[in-house]
C-alpha cells in the first residue's frame, strides 16, 4: 500500500479511542472493523497469543463499563457484544496485535492506529501545557482583576441610588 494512501481515515481511528481506566484504549469490535475481520476472530488470535497481553496492553470491560459505553452510544446495545464483555486495547496491545495479526492490510492499519495514538497524546500534552498557563495567569491577575472589578461594582451601586424616579407624581411635592 503506497505511504501517502491509509487504509482507514484519521478520523476514524480518532472516533474509535476512548479514555478508560486513565489510557487511551480502542475496543477489540472497532479494532475488528479496522482490520477488516469479525470480533471472534481477533479476540481468538489474542487468546492464542495471551502472553503477548498483558493487562496494561488489553482489559476486559466490567459491565458497569460495558452499561456505560451502551448509555453515551459507543456501543449500541449489550446484545450487539453477542453476550461477552468486549476487551480494552492500549496503544501498546495493538502494537502486539501486529507480531498476532501478519496480513498486509494488519500492518498498515497499525501503522496508522500507533500515529493516531501519538497525535492523541500530543493533543493531551498541549492541552495540559495551556491548561497550566491559563491557571498561572488566574493566580497572577486575579487579586488586581478582583480590585477593578470591585470598583466597577461600586460605581454601578452608586448610579443605581443617584437615579430619579421617571413618572408623575400624585399629591403634594
Amino acid at each position: 500500500m503506497p505511504k501517502d494512501r491509509s487504509p482507514i481515515p484519521a478520523s476514524r481511528i480518532e472516533k474509535c479511542t476512548l479514555p478508560m481506566r486513565g489510557q487511551n484504549v480502542t475496543l477489540d469490535r472497532h479494532l475488528a472493523g479496522m482490520y477488516r475481520v469479525k470480533p471472534i476472530a481477533l479476540r481468538q488470535q489474542v487468546k492464542r497469543n495471551l502472553d503477548r497481553f498483558p493487562a496494561d496492553f488489553m482489559f476486559q470491560l466490567t459491565d458497569e463499563e460495558a452499561s456505560s459505553l451502551v448509555s453515551q452510544n459507543v456501543i449500541p446495545s449489550r446484545r450487539s457484544l453477542g453476550g461477552s464483555l468486549p476487551y480494552a486495547v492500549t496503544d501498546q496491545g495493538v502494537a502486539m496485535l501486529s507480531s498476532v495479526l501478519r496480513s498486509p492490510l494488519a500492518v498498515s492499519v497499525n501503522s496508522e492506529i500507533m500515529r493516531a495514538f501519538v497525535r492523541l497524546r500530543q493533543m493531551l500534552g498541549c492541552h495540559a501545557d495551556l491548561a497550566r498557563k491559563v491557571g498561572s495567569l488566574e493566580r497572577k491577575y486575579d487579586a488586581p482583576f478582583k480590585v477593578v472589578f470591585d470598583a466597577i461594582k461600586q460605581m454601578l451601586a452608586a448610579a443605581a441610588a443617584k437615579t430619579d424616579r421617571i413618572g408623575f407624581r400624585s399629591g403634594p411635592e
